[in-house]
């Protein structure tokens, strides 16, 4: 069984994390919803149980494996530091250690709310945002000195005006610094409020600063995260333009150029991209897979490198075919005004779509 569920974790590795991972999270934070509510429980309790138990075999034995693995490889170490490693072990280990040290097993079983923590590297949008927060680590940081710095400000000043009238609510400054986190984060729950005018005034303004300290990190994150999206889009978009056939002759600087231009789309198989009769505005450079031509009488497959859409982009605006993907495809798109201005840029460019068309036109008549 162990070599087995070895032969799984390598055919899977690929993926991150697996659906029978994803299906043993699900599972074991429903039994552990219901492992909380006393009547349903009772009623279920060797099924929650045993779906708990057997959750936990699966993580246990998914870490041992991946630590097995390792130690063969030379990196078990490197595994066991990593933060994937520290993960697993903590997905394996803190429910059987709770209940080792004695810990009521009710109890217990609420460490296994760390595997949620598995799906963590199956969501490539969590790597983008680590990376948006290590490159924004600085001004983030500044901000968070400026929110310290009002926060004890506050504090001190409404301890101040405070204290005497409301010594319960406003007598030390640890609990004033309550005040100060609720009024700075405008939660505003309203059990502690300055009564002097003074105090109001304080108040008035480090919720106005709350605003602008969290206005200040939204933007910061907003910016960062859309520029690294851009990024990613840009880099996906430069290797698939630079394996098309028709984009080889031009060097790093044009193929830069083109990418600032297309955009990418994947459309699954026996997808319509084109409708004749329809007005064309855009044509389609195929990156991969394949798409099907309807002509009068006859059907053409086009492949990786080449391109349609054109003509109703050189004349006529009317599309004159219906175009469908045979398969799972991805095409770089170009507007029509980014056509008109690559095509102005790189006239070797316009000579070779100009004669396609020219010989598509002859061909289909």
């Amino acid at each position: 069984m162990f070599a087995v569920f070895s032969q799984f974790l390598a055919a899977t590795a690929g993926r991150g994390v697996t659906r029978v991972a994803y299906l043993a999270v699900a599972t074991g934070l429903a039994m552990l919803l219901v492992l909380t509510v006393d009547p349903a429980y009772e009623a279920t309790h060797h099924w929650v149980d045993s779906l708990l138990w057997v959750c936990l075999a699966f993580f246990a034995m998914e870490w041992l494996i991946r630590l097995w693995r390792g130690f063969r490889a030379g990196r078990g170490w490197h595994y066991v530091a990593s933060a994937r490693g520290l993960v697993d072990a903590a997905a394996a280990v803190a429910v059987p250690l709770a209940m080792g040290f004695g810990v009521d097993p009710k109890s217990a079983w609420l460490f296994s709310v760390l595997w949620l923590l598995k799906i963590v590297p199956g969501i490539p949008g969590l790597r983008q945002l680590r990376r948006v927060i290590v490159l924004e680590a600085r001004p983030l940081v500044s901000v968070l000195v400026l929110f310290v710095m009002v926060l004890f400000l506050a504090s001190v000043a409404v301890y101040a005006l405070e204290r005497d009238g409301q010594p319960v609510a406003f007598g030390s400054l640890p609990a004033t610094l309550w005040w100060a986190v609720v009024t700075l984060t405008t939660t505003g729950y309203g059990d502690v409020v300055p009564v002097t005018p003074l105090g109001r005034l304080v108040a008035g303004l480090v919720m106005i600063s709350g605003l602008g300290v969290f206005g200040l990190w939204t933007g910061i994150l907003a910016t960062a995260f859309a520029a690294e999206t851009r990024r990613d889009n840009f880099l996906r978009t430069w290797e698939a333009v630079s394996r098309v056939p028709f984009f080889a002759s031009l060097g790093a600087a044009a193929i830069a150029d083109v990418t600032q231009m297309l955009r990418m789309i994947e459309l699954p198989t026996r997808t319509t991209i084109i409708r004749k009769g329809h007005h064309g505005d855009c044509m389609y450079f195929i990156a991969s897979g394949e798409v099907e031509v309807e002509l009068p009488g006859r059907k053409i497959r086009l492949g990786e490198g080449a391109f349609f859409g054109e003509m109703a982009l050189l004349g006529n605006s009317l599309r004159s075919a219906d175009i469908t993907t045979t398969q799972l495809s991805r095409l770089l798109v170009l507007d029509l005004a980014d056509f008109r201005m690559l095509m102005a840029r790189h006239p070797d460019l316009a000579v070779t779509i100009d004669a396609e068309a020219k010989r598509r036109i002859a061909e289909n008549n």
